[in-house]
């Protein structure tokens, strides 16, 4: 009982984690960054931080292992990459093509996570 919970906990939060960042990033695109004193610049903190723990909460309550597990450990560097590239692509300090490419990039490092969370097989 507790894992179907925790599963369906992380990945509610990890589908709002994708919502939070298309809408930051499309509040900004159409020029309304006053989103930064709003609380949508700490939601998606605490959503992360909820998403981070139904995650690590699984690993307790599954034999899945991340570095043993490749689909998992898979999973691990490509969220690194995404937090990489979210940032680039939020930050209103960088320049509008190098937030472009970094949106490109974290959708695509999140559309990786999200196929390996449901295939759990390494596609190379």
């Amino acid at each position: 009982m507790a894992y179907v919970i925790l599963k369906h906990l992380h990945m509610t939060t990890a589908y709002l984690t994708v919502v939070l960042f298309s809408l930051r990033l499309l509040l900004d695109l159409v020029g309304k960054p006053g989103w930064r004193a709003t609380p949508l610049r700490w939601i998606p903190h605490a959503n992360d931080t909820v998403l981070l723990v139904a995650a690590i909460s699984l690993l307790f309550v599954t034999p899945w292992m991340p570095f043993v597990n490749d689909w998992l450990t898979w999973k691990v560097f490509l969220l690194i990459g995404y937090i990489v590239a979210g940032v680039f692509a939020i930050k209103s300090k960088f320049s509008v093509p190098v937030r472009v490419v970094a949106a490109v990039v974290a959708y695509l490092q999140i559309g990786l996570i999200f196929h390996l969370a449901m295939s759990k097989a390494v596609p190379f």
